[in-house]
């Protein structure tokens, strides 16, 4: 137990958990502003198809219409919203597609200004000729040009 709780206090003073609560008030602030710019933008957008008035209300199959009980009470429509699914969808596909961006730029930020590693040299193809000092292939065992034997 008292090595569980060294092993957090490390963890919490390295600071990861404070970057950790940073990402995720970073992340819900972010995810509210991609479902307002969906809400908003995207979906009144796609109610420009003819039959879609409202994503969210249009596109749903009605199982219980909303009526009052025999006390007066409202009772709430239950229905199955595909548009409201869809709607989801879009905002996970923009969220997905804009985290993906961010990491992209990261990864290449990371990069910039570090030198690339030199490359190995590549293996001798060629080798010279001891007698005439000619250049000639590295599996030659005779010269080509003096015709000597190589060993």
């Amino acid at each position: 137990m008292k090595k569980f709780l060294q092993e957090f206090k490390d963890f919490a003073v390295k600071g990861n958990m404070i970057d950790m609560a940073i990402g995720v008030i970073i992340g819900g602030a972010f995810t509210a502003l991609v479902t307002a710019f969906t809400g908003n933008i995207v979906n009144p957008l796609l109610s420009l198809i003819p039959g879609i008035d409202n994503l969210d209300n249009s596109l749903k199959i009605v199982i219980h219409e909303a009526t009052v009980d025999a006390a007066g009470e409202p009772v709430e429509e239950v229905a199955i919203k595909f548009g409201a699914f869809i709607s989801a969808i879009i905002t996970f596909l923009i969220l997905a597609l804009i985290v993906f961006l961010i990491v992209k730029a990261i990864n290449k930020a990371r990069t910039v200004g570090k030198s690339k590693e030199p490359a190995e040299p590549a293996a001798p193809t060629t080798k010279v000729c001891p007698y005439c000092r000619s250049e000639i292939a590295i599996e030659a065992t005779r010269c080509p040009h003096c015709t000597s034997e190589l060993s």
